[in-house]
């Protein structure tokens, strides 16, 4: 009996393409985006203590970690979004007051139209987020079977646990999980580049804000609300380019929920810092992604629109991820006869 061990490569490849490819397009279209985001936010965390502390420890000290994150995350997001209201209910009579003042015409006239302008210009990612926190609590299972599948994969990683116990040594289940193996550690170092340099842009953003909090209370200014606009600030700096524009728009709330000077204040001192952040997203970003700001915020607004945040957040790790196997593959040149 012959045996072809001849499989062309090419077909492996093109079939472990169509596998991630309609693995991501299920995770975002069947609602699995929490579950997944979970694995690779979790691999994140768990990669680094196996760093430095054996693999037994690090899954113990893993579970600990993740579900003190998990409860103060969940206990923040409630927090931020139950003061949500109440902000916009302070700030908007000073607001509309200001501006007949200047004869400014604003797109509301009370608290009302203003929640109404808010949800559909801006605050809708607010409610996505209280509505990711929801699916965290009421699918509580989703974030264990996550907890499960990261420890899994750190344990051991190989898709194929038979590999060189076949007769078939180059066989095609082993050459496709192969190939599937490449792909998804393709796909999860572009999440570590775009994610990891996103906590860090948010970490940094998060850490001035909350000195100039720290001013304005040293000054007898302080700002209500301190660890909503923190935690905010800190979540929506996750999200590419509008995670600002959010968080900005709610410390501003914040700041004229006071007086309008104070609001004023927030807002230029939220301009200097991200001007400095142009810079520091140059550094951070710019020079790992390197993806125009139009094909960004693209891949966000199709993310948003079939996954709400969570579709946001895996957006721009698909893009990337997209870019780094483009990059990869060689195009080959036609042939002199032809």
């Amino acid at each position: 009996m012959r045996t072809d061990t001849t499989q062309p490569l090419a077909r492996i490849e093109r079939a472990s393409f169509l596998a991630i490819t309609l693995f991501l397009i299920g995770v975002i279209l069947y609602g699995l985006s929490t579950a997944f985001l979970t694995v690779l936010f979790g691999y994140l965390i768990i990669e680094q203590l196996g760093r430095k502390l054996p693999k037994g420890l690090a899954i113990l000290a893993f579970i600990a970690l993740t579900s003190v994150l998990f409860y103060l995350f969940i206990h923040s997001v409630q927090q931020a979004v139950g003061a949500l209201p109440t902000i916009a209910e302070k700030a908007v009579p000073r607001v509309l007051e200001y501006a007949r003042r200047w004869d400014v015409e604003v797109p509301f006239s009370d608290s009302v139209s203003l929640k109404s302008y808010l949800v559909d210009e801006i605050g809708s990612q607010l409610l996505h987020l209280a509505k990711f926190a929801q699916i965290f609590t009421k699918e509580f299972v989703y974030f264990i079977i996550g907890l499960v599948v990261t420890c899994s994969i750190f344990a051991r990683s190989e898709i194929d646990l038979g590999r060189g116990t076949y007769t078939i040594e180059n066989n095609v289940y082993s050459s496709f999980t192969l190939a599937l193996s490449h792909r998804f550690s393709t796909f999860f170092r572009s999440f570590r580049t775009v994610i990891g340099a996103q906590v860090v842009i948010s970490t940094i953003n998060t850490f001035f804000t909350g000195l100039f909090l720290l001013a304005l209370h040293f000054f007898d200014h302080a700002l209500p609300y301190s660890f909503v606009i923190v935690v905010v600030t800190f979540l929506c700096g996750l999200l590419p380019i509008i995670g600002n524009l959010i968080s900005n728009t709610v410390i501003f709330f914040v700041g004229v929920s006071q007086s309008i000077n104070l609001g004023i204040l927030a807002l230029s001192y939220l301009i200097i810092l991200h001007k400095f952040e142009y810079f520091l997203n140059s550094k951070i970003i710019g020079g790992k992604i390197k993806n125009p700001m139009w094909l960004t915020l693209l891949s966000l607004l199709v993310g948003e629109r079939l996954g709400g945040v969570p579709g946001m957040i895996l957006a721009p790790v698909i893009l990337q991820y997209c870019k780094l196997e483009g990059t990869a593959l060689q195009v080959t040149a036609p042939s002199k006869n032809t």
